[in-house]
């Protein structure tokens, strides 16, 4: 078995084709996770017990199971109860639904973060709870999730690839195909990884710009 690059070379279009899907589902889907996961974290501040309680339930049932799993129940089991989804759709939706609760639990350790003496000085001060929130809280919670924030997109990046099993043309998708029509995995393997690791690289170091810039910011 010889390494052939002509069989990438030929098949360029479709590869990048799918390399944008790829970037296309992570990107979105992290997006609406983290908007989801913010506004579940505040609601779990600021809501009583019993939202509190519903709430935590919701998020210890989506970590306990499997992002294969959820995408299955969600793409072939939907129709069951009348909802139909394209598999981008699904795939978009499961990946913002998942990384929704981690996101949650990460915003809600930042919340935790920040001394409670502080936020007993801005309601002395006439701060509204919303205005704790901007003003006191987020600021300063923001340097220490930045990581953990960061860490999470490098998974779901990954998880992008598991969205091939609902037929999304994405990278992992369009790259196994070629390779088992042309019978060049190694080829289609190496490329499959050099992307992975390109994006995971990516994140990171954007990830640790923004660190960077977060903590000289609150610093002035």
């Amino acid at each position: 078995m010889n390494f052939d690059p002509s069989i990438i070379l030929n098949n360029a279009g479709a590869i990048w084709s799918a390399f944008m899907m790829t970037v296309y589902t992570w990107l979105v889907g992290s997006a609406l996770g983290l908007v989801a996961g913010f506004v579940l974290a505040a609601l779990m501040l600021f809501g009583g017990t019993p939202l509190r309680l519903v709430l935590r339930g919701v998020i210890e049932l989506v970590r306990g199971t499997p992002f294969l799993v959820i995408l299955f129940l969600v793409y072939y089991g939907g129709p069951a109860f009348g909802i139909r989804l394209g598999a981008i759709t699904a795939g978009v939706l499961c990946i913002a639904g998942y990384s929704s609760v981690y996101f949650a639990e990460i915003f809600r350790s930042g919340f935790a973060s920040v001394p409670r003496g502080q936020l007993e000085a801005g309601e002395c001060l006439g701060l509204s709870r919303l205005q704790l929130l901007w003003r006191v809280q987020l600021p300063q919670m923001l340097v220490l999730i930045t990581p953990a924030i960061v860490n999470m997109l490098t998974i779901l990046c990954k998880e992008t690839a598991v969205l091939s099993i609902i037929t999304v043309p994405e990278l992992t998708a369009v790259l196994t195909g070629i390779g088992t029509r042309t019978f060049t995995f190694i080829e289609t393997l190496l490329v499959l990884c050099i992307a992975y690791l390109l994006l995971v690289e990516l994140t990171s170091r954007l990830g640790r710009v923004l660190e960077r810039r977060v903590g000289a910011y609150l610093q002035r």
